[in-house]
């Protein structure tokens, strides 16, 4: 299967809004609940390091950066989402999405990636352990979703290249 790595584009926003709808619907992706307008999703994410994964023309996964803070002293630092379409699960197109994401991120000057992550989320723990992220910490009962209280565990990854 060819997989094509590409910049994310305001034309993309129906099918990213999809896979981050599935996301959503497993309950162990995000706290959100809905998926938000194009408007407020290019708001809140950086505009660095956005990507599609592509098979045939039909953005398969998405991935991109969110800013863990205003202050100038973090601006190397970014929380990473990642997501990939239900029916390209397992079968690699998240790792080559997040290898292109790490890459690109170190080329924009990120010395720090870091991803909170649901305990459930086996999928994404073992990616995100792939690509040299390590747990660095857990948050218990850090907030609710659908009036449950959720853990997540936080993950940071270093660059080896970048902020040395």
């Amino acid at each position: 299967m060819d997989v094509r790595i590409r910049e994310l584009r305001p034309g993309d926003w129906n099918e990213v809004a999809e896979i981050y709808r599935q996301g959503i619907s497993t309950g162990n992706a995000t706290f959100e609940t809905m998926v938000p307008e194009w408007d407020k999703w290019d708001s809140v994410h950086l505009k660095e390091c956005r990507l599609v994964a592509m098979v045939n023309d039909s953005v398969v996964a998405w991935a991109a950066l969110l800013p863990v803070s205003q202050r100038k002293v973090y601006s190397g630092v970014a929380e990473v989402s990642i997501y990939v379409s239900d029916v390209f699960k397992g079968i690699g197109i998240g790792r080559k999405l997040m290898e292109e994401l790490v890459a690109e991120s170190e080329r924009e000057g990120f010395w720090t990636l870091q991803s909170v992550i649901f305990p459930e989320n086996e999928i994404s723990l073992k990616l995100h352990k792939e690509f040299g992220f390590r747990e660095v910490g857990f948050r218990e009962k850090i907030g609710k979703r659908n009036r449950l209280w959720r853990n997540t565990i936080l993950f940071e990854r270093r660059s080896r290249n970048t902020g040395l």
